[in-house]
């Protein structure tokens, strides 16, 4: 396959990419505030990656839609979970996967279950990679979109953005007005856990024991036992990978991880596996986390290279900065080996 070279540049992209999800997220807000928990949390397909539920429908045509009309980028490839059988669709209709300039890995609604009950804002998340073929992955993602799709309550929405080696951007938009602010981005300098937030992710059964078991012990160790009748750190389990990225970008969260898939693979551990873990579209726009500085890594420590596929199982460590990277990583490592999860 040819060296890749953008059809167009990554501002009309990114431009494109921004404008697409504004128009998804107006859509489902539209569906928000017309149906009822109810109705938004029936389930509408089960697929290989994930449950699809009725809230994540409501704008699915929007995106298609938009794909068709991307003529000058075309021929490209769409991946998103419950298209086609392997999630994969080819722009325009009939071209070949091999032909595609690039590769579009959407979540078309990145934390659904907390939306569809009101009581969290979700995320939509696109990544665009040089088209390699089926060995495309999150490395090769050179821009990254993800927008906040808010709860009925809330009239403010972030959009945050990165095109690959310039750094992230973002920006809060009134819903209400149309008023656009620039938003800063910027990470936890913090060099301990201490009165922050910090979490391995457990919003599902499956082991959650042994999850919460690494998990003060790694806090433990980083930051000590706490005094009586005090707590030192704080656990948030926001059931969005787009969403635990956010958190780290805009200074919220210190540590986040989700170690699911070395629980799913381990036979030896006590307790039912987990069901599910992330898929590369939950975690397309990493590099929105890196380039505002998080570092983010798999478990062993290394870049995040899985496939874009709808099926595949990642597992992340996301540090608000270098300094905890090094106090956390070998802590974490060593905890993760000691359970037989590395």
């Amino acid at each position: 396959m040819a060296d890749f070279v953008l059809p167009i540049e990554r501002e009309t992209a990114l431009a494109r990419l921004k404008r697409i999800q504004v128009k998804m997220r107006d859509t489902i807000l539209v569906e928000m505030h017309r149906t009822s928990a109810a109705e938004r949390s029936a389930v509408a397909y089960d697929g290989t990656g994930d449950t699809i539920y009725a809230i994540d429908r409501s704008m699915e045509h929007v995106l298609l839609d938009e794909c068709r009309a991307w003529v000058e980028a075309q021929p490209f490839v769409l991946i998103a979970e419950g298209l086609s059988d392997n999630g994969m669709l080819c722009f325009p209709d009939g071209a070949l996967a091999g032909e595609a300039r690039f590769r579009l890995i959407v979540d078309p609604l990145d934390g659904t279950r907390g939306l569809m009950y009101d009581k969290r804002s979700a995320w939509i998340l696109a990544g665009l990679a040089p088209n390699r073929g089926d060995a495309t992955s999150l490395a090769d993602v050179v821009l990254a979109v993800q927008t906040e799709v808010p709860t009925t309550k809330q009239h403010l929405a972030d959009v945050l953005w990165a095109s690959a080696g310039e750094g992230a951007k973002g920006e809060r938009q009134n819903i209400l007005t149309g008023v656009v602010q620039p938003l800063v981005l910027s990470p936890s300098r913090a060099t301990g856990l201490a009165h922050g937030f910090a979490s391995l992710t457990k919003f599902f059964p499956g082991r959650k024991p042994i999850v919460a078991e690494i998990e003060e012990a790694m806090i433990k160790e980083i930051d000590g036992q706490s005094a009586e009748g005090k707590v030192r750190v704080f656990d948030d389990q926001y059931i969005s990978t787009g969403g635990q990225l956010y958190e780290l970008i805009v200074g919220h969260d210190r540590f986040n991880g989700d170690i699911r898939p070395a629980l799913m693979r381990n036979t030896t551990l006590p307790g039912d596996p987990p069901r599910m873990a992330a898929h590369p579209y939950d975690i397309c726009t990493e590099l929105i986390a890196r380039e505002a500085g998080v570092i983010v890594t798999n478990l062993n420590g290394g870049r995040l290279c899985d496939p874009l596929t709808v099926d595949g199982d990642v597992g992340w460590l996301g540090y608000a900065n270098t300094v905890l990277q090094a106090r956390l990583e070998p802590v974490v490592q060593r905890l993760l080996r000691s359970y037989g999860l590395l």
